[in-house]
């Protein structure tokens, strides 16, 4: 690989599943040099499938460390003083235990930046924080699914994503200021912080959040998902102009503004499911596309990605969704994930 904008920066990864790879996948895919930190049995991610393993390691290099030993944490050592940061995905008393925190470390360089990546935080102790726990513990969950069925799990891991995203932000924040130090990004947190107005809601003024049919959304209307006569259609009407646009092609007459539709909930909606009825998901979106209204059809994950051939790319064998950041300065190509302990001499 060459190119991308953090080129020349080196970063260390203690971690395993997905979290901290991810994070550390980002930064790999911006140009930064990441090692792969791993016990000698591996990341155990490597026991689920090459093609998962590699959806969050491509561009690393990998090295064996048994950071038990004091050999382990004396090699850890020598690598800090010449990293820009370490990143730590684990439980807080192993990240105490094998000396991963910038306290430790700081002898080797008073410049890393060490980012601890935990489920409540460094000094929360070793409650387990796995992705759906995290949902569920947040009020993610119950916030999720119609009002009239249990509560619903996203169907991917939006707690480990979002906190790899947040923990690279940390990690390049704390780079940037230009001094050391110690951040911490605990799981519960970064999704507390994307509960963002619906906290403040109930915050500020007691509104408890509930769950609408279809996803609807608490303020606006008709902003939800609505059956057609084939398939499902996402509609998110926010204010008079898209209403408009939509009513003129759809032929409804009324509700002008935002303040009628939310008084009138329930008729609008009535009236919007029973006009989506008359054509499929995938003309309507074809029809109101070119007006400007924020819709699509439902797709599947492989008709997603068929849509979007342009964030596919090639690392070794492996086809994978690619970054989704776009730079002046893009990377040239993609490695493969790394075997396990491949780069130890190097």
């Amino acid at each position: 690989m060459s190119g991308g904008p953090l080129a020349g920066i080196r970063v260390l990864e203690v971690g395993h599943m997905l979290a901290g790879p991810y994070a550390t996948m980002m930064l790999a895919d911006l140009g930064a040099e990441v090692t792969k930190i791993e016990p000698p049995t591996g990341d155990i991610s490597r026991q689920v499938s090459d093609s998962y393993f590699a959806s969050l390691n491509r561009g690393k290099r990998s090295i064996r460390l048994d950071l038990t030993t004091p050999e382990g944490r004396a090699a850890l050592g020598d690598l800090a003083k010449d990293a820009h940061a370490l990143l730590v995905n684990m439980k807080p008393s192993a990240i105490h235990r094998l000396g991963l925190t910038y306290e430790a470390l700081r002898e080797h360089n008073e410049k890393l930046v060490c980012v601890a990546l935990t489920g409540f935080g460094l000094h929360a102790g070793d409650d387990p924080a796995f992705d759906y726990i995290v949902q569920a513990a947040t009020g993610v969950a119950s916030l999720t699914g119609d009002p009239d069925a249990p509560p619903t799990l996203p169907g991917y891991s939006s707690a480990d994503n979002s906190a790899g995203l947040t923990a690279a932000l940390g990690l390049l924040a704390q780079i940037v200021s230009g001094k050391g130090g110690q951040v911490e990004v605990n799981l519960r947190d970064v999704m507390l912080s994307q509960l963002n107005y619906r906290a403040a809601a109930y915050l500020n003024d007691g509104v408890e959040p509930r769950r609408h049919p279809n996803g609807a959304h608490s303020f606006y209307v008709p902003a939800q998902l609505f059956p057609t006569a084939s398939g499902w259609l996402a509609l998110f009407i926010t204010h008079d102009r898209f209403w408009k646009s939509f009513a003129t092609e759809a032929g409804i007459n009324g509700f002008p503004t935002m303040t009628d539709r939310a008084e009138n909930r329930e008729e609008v909606l009535a009236l919007v499911a029973e006009t989506l009825r008359t054509d499929t998901a995938s003309s309507w979106e074809a029809r109101l596309r070119p007006t400007g209204v924020p819709v699509a059809a439902v797709r599947t994950l492989p008709e997603a990605l068929a849509a979007a051939p342009e964030m596919i790319i090639t690392a070794g064998p492996y086809r994978l969704v690619g970054p989704s950041i776009r730079t002046a300065d893009p990377l040239s190509a993609y490695a493969p994930p790394p075997l396990l302990g491949e780069h130890g001499d190097a």
